[in-house]
């Protein structure tokens, strides 16, 4: 028998240590007790009845979140990544046409997934802080005949909120399929699956919902279902091949469910109670609270004099905020700043807007006045005490 040739970790050996923090960044938002309380429940089998049933409730809470009666409903074992992935990677097909708007990042990685998977994809470009109008989208529809367009609706990298109606209808006056990422945005301002002919739409566990990362919402239309389900080809991933997992969800109708894969059932408490808290709260007051305080934390920072990136009001997301990249100051030692002194994260820009903004989010609970304030307070503290270039 040879002996251990890698011995017991010492870090190991110690307790785990975690410490408590404002989290007001564009994402994870803090979990409240109650959610954590939940997902602190005794595991059962991600098979048992009693799973099936809170999988059941987690459907009817998403459905309520999206506005949506669509039977293809569930909740991906994944971030919002793992979502985005299962869209694409079951509505298209390798030498299909793809377009994706892009105004941020999102944008820009959903085309690289769709490349990934040999589809021929396009994009239509917005600069960093504006949109696409729905007549350059529908010149980009009619010009390229995708059989798919992405468009983020809250662009968390930006801080950009796309408008959404009239979208669906031209992809389907074009027999496209119309994708929409609302991780940074359901929950937080008006959105209307059914409504505004929305045929996939995710979001993730993390943001409005303050559950712990790791589960990812998302809905498939009939005519969505259609496409997938009449494939030449089987989907790429088969983690992530919708007729597996909406066996598993009870979305296909069949009388057994069949192992695909194991639920992460923890994260279905926790997914659980959040849905539990926007329904008691109700959808219309939870989009009511991130405006008006969105609106008081706009406010109160223009009266600072600093400037919002978005500049035209209605397009801008009441979750995670913008803030022009103050003169003369590094970013990168306000939020620094911040966290060491105030244990508060904010963070910079991410992709197109990298040192361009900083990025405040106040999502679910995070998302009150008085967090407004300790932002405010921070902020103040951090533009008087960091470094200012006189150039």
């Amino acid at each position: 028998m040879p002996s251990l040739s890698v011995p017991p970790p010492k870090c190991l050996q110690k307790p785990l240590v975690v410490p408590h923090r404002h989290m007001f960044g564009p994402g994870p938002s803090n979990v409240p007790p109650r959610i954590l309380e939940a997902g602190a429940n005794p595991v059962i089998g991600h098979m048992h009845p009693e799973i099936f049933e809170i999988m059941s409730d987690i459907k009817s809470g998403i459905q309520y979140m999206f506005q949506t009666q669509n039977k293809m409903t569930l909740a991906v074992s994944g971030t919002g990544h793992t979502a985005m992935e299962c869209a694409i990677f079951n509505a298209v097909e390798p030498g299909d046409n793809v377009l994706a708007a892009v105004n941020g990042i999102w944008g820009e990685r959903a085309a690289e997934m769709a490349e990934r998977i040999g589809a021929r994809v396009n994009t239509i470009v917005a600069p960093p802080g504006g949109y696409i109008n729905n007549a350059d989208i529908e010149k980009a529809l009619s010009k390229h005949r995708p059989v798919l367009f992405f468009l983020a609706h809250g662009e968390s990298s930006t801080g950009v909120l796309h408008p959404l109606d009239g979208i669906g209808q031209l992809c389907h006056k074009y027999n496209c399929l119309f994708l929409v990422d609302s991780v940074a945005s359901i929950g937080g301002t008006p959105l209307y699956m059914d409504q505004q002919e929305i045929d996939i739409l995710y979001t993730g566990s993390q943001k409005v919902l303050n559950a712990p990362p790791g589960t990812a919402p998302i809905s498939f239309s009939e005519r969505a279902c259609q496409k997938i389900l009449s494939r030449r080809t089987k989907p790429v991933s088969f983690f992530l091949d919708l007729s597996w997992l909406a066996n598993y969800w009870g979305c296909d109708g069949k009388p057994t469910r069949v192992y695909h894969h194991t639920g992460p059932v923890t994260a279905f408490y926790s997914l659980r109670e959040s849905l539990a808290v926007l329904t008691e709260e109700g959808l219309e007051n939870c989009w009511e609270r991130h405006h008006t305080v969105a609106e008081y934390f706009h406010a109160g920072l223009e009266s600072m004099g600093l400037k919002l990136f978005v500049k035209e009001k209605q397009a801008r997301l009441p979750t995670v905020t913008t803030i022009v990249a103050p003169h003369g100051y590094d970013w990168k030692e306000i939020t620094s700043y911040i966290m060491k002194t105030h244990n508060l994260e904010i963070s910079g820009g991410l992709g197109p807007s990298v040192g361009l903004v900083l990025r405040v989010g106040l999502m679910g609970c995070n998302s009150s006045k008085a967090n407004v304030d300790m932002v405010l307070a921070a902020l103040r503290d951090a533009l008087k005490h960091c470094h200012r270039s006189k150039v």
